[in-house]
């Protein structure tokens, strides 16, 4: 039975009720839950004590569209670089916030090092690796103290590969008394949930705000995470930060992080995201900046830049040239973006066609603010553009891709110079 259109719901469910958090440096704020857009996060792989490698790599994440962007600080010689990192990038006119990411010793380091900890907009905060039994409430007692005296919000991150063994053995305990035991993935999944939650709660009673944590439960598992990350927003109402640890390298990372985050983000879970890929050696780390884009721009939930639908090419298509002058202007509207951002408000929800054949490239084409259908085998060696739905030029010979790109930059030029004159509803954008 075909369900009743008046019936189907379409789109990404209402957003979780959470609190607000702002992420500050400078004039610079980024808003975390509390209604405000699903924030897109990335982390460095340098050396942190290497404050100019780190400052390279950090702008090169925030140019990609990274709003917040973690750096590791495991050192003395970290410690001390990271007022560099800060200083390089204030320098370079660079205004993303750096959270600063803690685990074994964090509470000297941010004791011990008081530039450190004003450099930093956030301290992420492991539990299971702040220490044992006394030594783990006095140690992070400390980190939460410095948080506070400098007006720091934190995020607490649990890690399934790094759970508090007692609180762990605890919940092992009780499951082994009740009448119907759990399973051990259950009990590892409750685990992770109560050692958020127990830990936030620690954390404010320490005196840090409530609208001052994030609470994250990262784990490798598709299904772990969703069943994990449920429970964390039907039991608490605290900003939650959505990633999958160690989802690998390539096309799995991808759609393992994929297959977790849009099922929670469907849901309305997720107030902030990262895309946790494996780099290949010597590869680009801003990769996992454009794929937590790509998620929520696809999803209708952000629009970062515009995006290019092209056919997939069949026996239709008798050359890679489609394939080729996609390729060319995706890259051409990603490079633009810096400036055009700036420049052309909206211009982030401009969609681009790039077809192969005359099956389905003029009607795409004109689904597209801008498309162009490209010949096929057999076709006319000829090339129609499609500008707002209309026909508007046919390109032929040798410069059919330098002329398709001249015709986008004039019409985001023009369309978008002024603002969006197409009175239609504008996506939130970064």
């Amino acid at each position: 039975m075909i369900q009743d259109s008046a019936e189907m719901a379409f789109g990404p469910a209402s957003r979780r009720a959470s609190r607000s958090m702002t992420v500050t440096w400078g004039a610079r704020q980024v808003g975390i839950g509390g209604g405000a857009p699903v924030v897109v996060q990335s982390m460095t792989n340098t050396d942190t004590a290497d404050a100019i490698a780190t400052a390279i790599q950090v702008k090169a994440l925030a140019l990609a569209g990274s709003e917040l962007v973690r750096i590791t600080v495991n050192s003395p010689a970290a410690a001390e670089a990271v007022p560099a990192v800060r200083d390089q990038l204030d320098r370079m006119g660079i205004d993303v916030p750096l959270v600063g990411d803690f685990h074994y010793n964090g509470h000297k380091l941010l004791t011990q090092y008081p530039s450190c900890a004003q450099a930093l907009s956030k301290y992420r905060i492991n539990p299971g690796n702040v220490g044992a039994g006394r030594r783990r409430d006095d140690n992070f007692s400390q980190m939460i103290e410095v948080a506070c005296a400098n007006r720091r919000p934190v995020r607490i991150g649990v890690n399934w590969g790094s759970l508090d063994q007692e609180l762990l053995a605890r919940l092992m305990d009780a499951n082994a008394a009740r009448v119907r035991p759990w399973d051990a993935q259950s009990v590892m999944r409750e685990a992770l949930v109560t050692s958020a939650i127990e830990s936030a709660a620690r954390a404010e009673a320490l005196g840090l705000p409530g609208n001052a944590i994030t609470l994250s439960a990262k784990v490798s598992n598709v299904q772990d995470l969703v069943a994990v990350y449920r429970a964390l927003a039907a039991r608490c109402d605290y900003p939650l930060h959505l990633g999958l640890t160690e989802a690998g390298m390539g096309s799995k990372g991808i759609v393992a992080s994929t297959a977790a985050m849009a099922v929670l983000l469907q849901e309305g879970i997720g107030d902030t995201i990262r895309v946790s890929l494996t780099p290949e050696p010597g590869g680009d780390r801003t990769r996992e900046v454009v794929v937590a884009q790509e998620i929520l721009q696809t999803m209708g939930l952000r629009a970062f830049a515009p995006l290019v639908v092209a056919c997939p090419g069949c026996g239709r298509t008798s050359s890679t040239f489609f394939q080729e002058l996609a390729a060319s202007i995706q890259s051409y509207l990603r490079e633009q973006m810096p400036v055009w951002r700036l420049m052309y408000p909206g211009v982030e929800s401009m969609q681009v066609a790039v077809m192969g054949c005359v099956v389905n490239g003029p009607g795409e084409s004109k689904h597209a603010d801008i498309g162009i259908s490209l010949p096929g085998a057999d076709e006319a060696p000829v090339a129609p553009v499609f500008v707002d739905g209309e026909r508007t030029v046919t390109l032929k010979g040798d410069r059919i891709a330098q002329e398709f790109q001249a015709i986008v930059e004039s019409y985001v030029a023009r369309r978008y110079g002024a603002g969006d004159r197409s009175g239609a509803p504008q996506a939130q954008s970064a």
